[in-house]
This record gives C-alpha cells, sequence and structure tokens, in this order.
C-alpha cells in the first residue's frame, strides 16, 4: 500500500531594498524644497502685497493686488518704460558676448576634435581655455575697471602713442563692449567643453563615410557635425540664455551699481538687487519684477526651442 504525501512550499519573505533609493535621493528633495520650491512660492506670495520700509516705518505687507505690476509698467513722466530699458540693456550685452562665445566656441571645438589636423598638446589647451571659467566674476571685472580706467594702463599706452584720454565706462558702446567681452572670456571655455563633448559623442564612423567619399570639410561641417550636435547646441544656447538674463556681477562692479552710462548697463537683475538690498526693502516690486524675468526667460527658451526644432520630412 502507498501513501501520497502533499508538500506545500515554503513561502519565503522577499526583502525590498526600495526603500534605501528613496532614502539616498531625500536630501536632494529636502534641499530643492527649502532653498528653490518655498522661495519661488514666496516670489509670487510678495508680488501681490504692498512690503516696503519707509524711512525708518515698515509698511506692510498689505494685500494690493496687481497694483505693483502695474507700477512696473507705467512709464515715467518722460515717456520711458524703465523695465522695457533695462530688458533691452540686459539682451544687448547677452547678445554681443554669447552669439561670438558660441561661433568661436563651436570652431574650438571641431579644431580640437578633428582626425585631420591632429593638434598637439591638446590637454594644455583645454585647460588654458576652461580656467577663466574657475575665475569669479568679480575678480574680473575689478581686472578689466583697472586696465580700462582713466587712469590705467590702456589709456596710458593711447596717451603714449599721442592719443587724448578716452573714459571707456562714460560711454555706453564701450561700456556694455567691456560687459560682453568679460562675459564671453569667462564662459568661452566651458562652452566648448561641451561642443567637444557632442562632437566625440558621434559616431565616427559618419565622418569616415564622409572623407571616403570625397566630402569637403565645410560639407561635413554643415551637413553632419551640426545636425547631430543640434541638441548640445540647444542646451548651450538655452544656459547661455538663462544666465545671460541673470547678468548682475559683472556690470554691477564695472558701474558701481549705478547702471552707467544713464542706465545703459543696468540689468533686470540689478533693478530686481536695487528694491532687496535698496534703502526700501520694497519686497512687493522685487516679487513683480522675478515674476517678470521668470516669464521672460520661459518665452525666448521657447522661441529657441521652436526655431531649432528639426523640421518634419514631407510626403514620400
Amino acid at each position: 500500500m502507498s501513501s501520497t504525501t502533499n508538500t506545500v512550499p515554503v513561502k519565503h519573505k522577499s526583502i525590498s531594498y526600495a526603500k534605501w533609493g528613496y532614502f539616498f535621493i531625500a536630501p536632494f528633495f529636502v534641499v530643492y524644497v527649502a532653498c528653490s520650491l518655498i522661495p519661488l512660492f514666496s516670489t509670487f506670495y510678495n508680488a501681490f502685497f504692498e512690503n516696503y520700509i519707509d524711512g525708518l516705518t515698515q509698511v506692510g505687507p498689505n494685500f494690493v493686488g496687481f497694483e505693483n505690476f502695474v507700477t512696473l509698467f507705467t512709464p515715467r513722466p518722460d515717456g520711458r518704460l524703465e523695465i522695457i530699458n533695462y530688458t533691452g540693456n540686459t539682451m544687448i550685452m547677452w547678445i554681443m558676448g554669447a552669439v561670438p562665445q558660441i561661433i568661436f566656441a563651436l570652431l574650438l571645438a571641431v579644431i580640437f576634435t578633428s582626425d585631420r589636423m591632429k593638434i598637439k598638446g591638446q590637454p594644455f589647451f583645454k585647460t588654458v581655455i576652461y580656467m577663466p571659467n574657475i575665475i569669479m566674476a568679480a575678480a574680473f571685472a575689478m581686472l578689466f575697471f583697472t586696465l580700462f580706467s582713466r587712469v590705467g594702463p590702456v589709456n596710458q599706452m593711447i596717451q603714449a602713442n599721442g592719443g587724448e584720454v578716452f573714459d571707456f565706462f562714460n560711454n555706453k558702446w564701450s561700456a556694455r563692449g567691456i560687459i560682453a567681452f568679460i562675459n564671453f572670456l569667462m564662459w568661452f571655455g566651458n562652452t566648448t567643453i561641451l561642443l567637444m563633448a557632442g562632437i566625440m559623442g558621434i559616431d565616427q564612423s559618419l565622418f569616415e563615410a564622409a572623407a571616403i567619399d570625397g566630402a569637403k570639410s565645410s560639407q561635413v561641417f554643415f551637413k553632419i557635425t551640426i545636425p547631430l550636435l543640434m541638441p548640445i547646441i540647444i542646451y548651450v544656447v538655452i544656459t547661455a540664455l538663462i544666465g545671460g538674463l541673470q547678468m548682475f556681477d559683472v556690470p554691477q562692479i564695472i558701474s558701481s551699481g549705478s547702471g552707467a552710462p544713464n542706465n545703459t548697463t543696468k540689468t533686470l537683475v540689478m533693478s530686481l538687487n536695487a528694491y532687496i538690498n535698496g534703502a526700501s526693502k520694497n519686497y512687493g516690486m522685487a516679487g513683480v519684477i522675478s515674476i517678470y524675468l521668470f516669464i521672460i526667460t520661459g518665452v525666448l527658451s521657447f522661441i529657441v526651442f521652436k526655431f531649432t526644432e528639426p523640421k518634419k520630412g514631407g510626403k514620400k
């Protein structure tokens, strides 16, 4: 007589390590909420309140709705709208510095990654062009302020060659040009490194096939390099745009905080700083300018994406 034994499988409790993932990413979210999200909501909140110092008296916070927005876009008695002028100053100085920066960085990236040219000592040159990026903007601004002052080395050389002293910081285009050049000098190395990384990520067989087919360097550049590098170029343009709209330290030092000459070097963030660190400490108006800067950044970024997105092919 045979007996049948039914065996019940033993269930083992599985161990989940998912909680440790949340544990390790928690610091990021804590810092983000405390240092970014809460200040962001606070900025929007303050924009709808009257909150400033008048002498020794604290006025507010009193809810005023959109009154601060109306004040921001109310023209002066002479008809000028200051916020538009500051926006124009910021964009002009950004374009003067960013466009040459991206073009020059792209050319350097192509040269350094070219198998045909085979530049010797590339690590040295890469280090040298990146070095300005690690120097403080304030140090750069003070250096150029000293070089181009009325008694600085540049004016001394002009006088030594029979010229007259030129006040570089009292002419709007020379002052803007110096600010733009400082920004160019500080960031072209970082942009070059990013573009080089993008080019080295392109399949090298494409360049080899183009060389075998007899393609010229210009054809390879415009037909292969630029189209495949476009995502990196978009990233570089967007980050340069965001950094340009937040331009503050260089023009602040060059103009001693006044935006001289005649407010032609005063940027959006300089006007924002005047409300935060000025005598009035008008947090309501500072909040409105922050929202305006946020909207301008979003609109311009959307325009960049729209004009750089790949065109869809037509019907076959």
